[in-house]
């Protein structure tokens, strides 16, 4: 059930003060000139969770759509990113690193990543059934229980299932399933027009179980092979990727020439001040554009695509500009942690939205989902060796 609000446009101005100062204060010069390094990859999963958090406040936590519009417009996007980041991280991590002979490869990838990506599911689950269990007195099927631990979520009902964000990790984990099986290292974007063939299969088969999450899907299903693409775009190896060519061949050197030096600092040595302004300005306004008319409630395909071209504008401008966004940094290093725990918080446990201020319940939501996906990673660096890599 919706919650009810007073003076959703008032407290949306006052948030999104209080916010663009918050970032404004957090923006410090950029240390890395790479295209996609570490600190930059944060700041869009930053970016993600926030437009996630705010989509999913504006659209199904209130019943005034206007509280925390435009910042609430964007979380197909912010889904989108986090898939293409991945990939990307994915593809990058995989070419530099040896793992020997294929099953080898295959089993030192999901000891490593699904590790990662199902302990702090299961320790988010615990506590949630514990609590819907004594609080709430909420019981759920065992086969539902079941299922839920072993990653498999059919729907996505806000109100009834456990935790219905979680669709998103189905389709994470099927990509983390088949991506050390099909991915050649010599040929990456083989291996992504692979990846993209499955996902359009089976979606075209369409299966029973996937009848109540179909659509989320098709408007998800080409970031991550498009993450592949650019992950081995923009790796450095000996040799192109299609064919051993030489170095001095067109195409290694039109290659490099984005790889090394980077796209960043191409830009920087070619354009002025006014135009780099320009372009951020442009950029903006593009970007502003599409993820307002996004193509929601239309054909799958027109979304996607609109929602596959805004993340990339996104993810130039984040790369083009030449400082960083600590606020974004922070939530992107707990993006995936916030992600399992937020919603079932303030849907079902809400006090904040009922006796605060929306726009001062948002703010303390999103000190509180920092300190607890902080908690979360703290117990799984102690308990879990390999989590002390990530």
């Amino acid at each position: 059930m919706m919650l009810s609000i007073d003076n959703a446009v008032q407290a949306t101005w006052i948030f999104t003060v209080i916010f663009l100062v918050t970032v404004l204060f957090s923006i410090r010069p950029k240390k890395s000139v790479d295209f996609l390094p570490i600190e930059l990859t944060n700041e869009l999963k930053g970016l993600a969770i926030l437009a996630i958090i705010f989509s999913h406040v504006g659209y199904f936590l209130v019943n005034d759509h206007r509280f925390l519009f435009p910042l609430s417009i964007m979380a197909g996007v912010g889904v989108n990113l986090f898939l293409f980041l991945s990939a990307y991280g994915l593809t990058s991590s995989t070419l530099k690193k040896e793992y020997g002979t294929f099953l080898k490869r295959i089993l030192g990838f999901y000891k490593q990543r699904l590790t990662k990506l199902f302990i702090p599911l299961w320790l988010t689950l615990i506590v949630y059934l514990f609590l819907d269990f004594f609080v709430l007195k909420i019981v759920y099927p065992w086969q539902y229980i079941t299922k839920a631990f072993f990653g498999y979520y059919p729907s996505a009902n806000l109100f009834n299932d456990l935790n219905s964000p979680l669709w998103y990790f189905t389709l994470i984990l099927f990509y983390y399933l088949i991506f050390p099986i099909v991915f050649s290292k010599k040929r990456p974007w083989v291996s992504a027009i692979i990846i993209y063939i499955l996902s359009l299969s089976i979606l075209r088969y369409n299966p029973d179980w996937m009848n109540e999450v179909e659509l989320l899907y098709k408007v998800h299903f080409m970031a991550f092979p498009l993450g592949i693409i650019v992950g081995w775009l923009l790796f450095e190896p000996n040799y192109v990727g299609f064919i051993n060519f030489s170095k001095e061949h067109w195409l290694t050197k039109f290659l490099f020439r984005f790889k090394k030096p980077s796209i960043l600092k191409i830009f920087k040595n070619k354009y002025s001040r006014v135009t780099y302004y320009l372009t951020i300005i442009i950029t903006i306004i593009f970007i502003s554009y599409f993820a307002y008319y996004s193509g929601v409630g239309q054909s799958p395909k027109k979304e996607q695509f609109i929602s596959i071209v805004t993340m990339l504008a996104i993810i130039y401008l984040f790369s083009y500009k030449k400082f960083e966004v600590g606020l974004f940094n922070l939530y992107g290093i707990y993006s995936y942690e916030i992600y399992l725990f937020h919603w079932p918080l303030i849907s079902r446990y809400d006090y904040l939205y009922k006796y605060f201020s929306p726009w001062l319940a948002t703010v303390f939501y999103l000190v509180i989902f920092l300190g607890l996906a902080w908690i979360l990673k703290m117990i799984l660096f102690f308990v879990l060796p390999i989590s002390k890599k990530r």
